[in-house]
């Protein structure tokens, strides 16, 4: 019942103390070895499914060349920020038509996506993980997804003005931003409370206690209705909207219009749903 991106997975201290090539000695075999730990694509409930499909097959290419360049691990998630709230504002541009602003976005969103990838690659390369590499990887993921949320109310407003659908763009954004908040407050919650940060009973311990609230769970997340509003899926979901539109010769964006009521709808009950799975889990003992 998380909508999440993959993160940067390096909490401080990982990376193991063989011997490798320097940094612009480095070959992109290496990088794969170094920098791709084993089992990296089967963990599904972190990895995302481009990043298994495509985009780690891409990331070290990519990754070699930040080496090469000297980018640090973190100047790499800043672009990744970068990319990712520019995708938001190029789908917003008040433009005829929300056709290139669309494909402008998804392409964005895709540069994120394989930025988020390469940081974590460079930084397990380099053993530069750090606490302050996992807090900008969320907030980045943070600021993306709000952007890409406030451009979609922009584009079906029609342009930079106010109006009903802008608010409703903010909405989804605010509940997007909640839904992360409610996942991240799990793990400040048990630090407060001097408890490890991941509950023990592994997968267990996530699921319900109650049998209607874990079974509408798992309802939900084989449906995957709460992709929507992830920053990936959503930009080629504005895309496929911006086409349709394209295609009907809409005189107003309604494709990108219902999308956003379908999203702003997913954000709101996935807000609740992911509160109520949190608090009826054994996550908060």
């Amino acid at each position: 019942m998380e909508a999440e991106l993959p993160g940067r997975d390096h909490p401080p201290g990982s990376g193991d103390d063989e011997p490798r090539p320097h940094r612009k000695g480095a070959a992109v075999a290496d990088v794969r070895r170094y920098g791709q730990p084993p089992g990296l694509k089967d963990r599904r409930n972190e990895e995302h499914w481009a990043g298994r499909l495509y985009m780690r097959d891409l990331s070290p290419y990519v990754a070699w060349l930040a080496l090469r360049l000297g980018f640090s691990p973190n100047q790499l998630t800043y672009l990744m920020m970068a990319s990712g709230v520019l995708a938001g504002v190029v789908v917003s541009l008040p433009v005829s038509g929300t056709l290139w602003t669309a494909l402008g976005g998804a392409v964005l969103i895709q540069v994120y996506l394989l930025l988020d990838c390469v940081d974590g690659e460079v930084a397990r390369y380099l053993r530069q993980t750090s606490v302050a590499g996992v807090f900008l990887d969320r907030i980045g993921h943070y600021l993306s997804e709000v952007a890409l949320l406030i451009g979609l109310g922009f584009a079906a407003q029609g342009g930079w003005e106010s109006g009903g659908w802008v608010e409703l763009g903010l909405v989804a954004a605010l509940g997007a931003a909640l839904i992360k908040a409610e996942t991240d407050n799990v793990v400040v919650a048990r630090a407060k409370s001097g408890l490890p940060a991941d509950p023990t009973g592994g997968d267990r311990a996530l699921r319900p206690r109650s049998t209607g609230i874990a079974l509408a769970r798992q309802a939900a997340s084989m449906l995957r209705f709460h992709r929507i509003i992830g920053a990936v899926e959503l930009s080629l979901l504005i895309l496929a909207a911006a086409v349709l539109d394209t295609v009907m010769d809409n005189e107003t964006p309604a494709a990108v219009r219902v999308l956003m009521v379908a999203v702003a709808a997913v954000a709101v009950v996935q807000t609740v749903l992911h509160l109520v799975s949190i608090l009826a889990s054994r996550r908060l003992k």
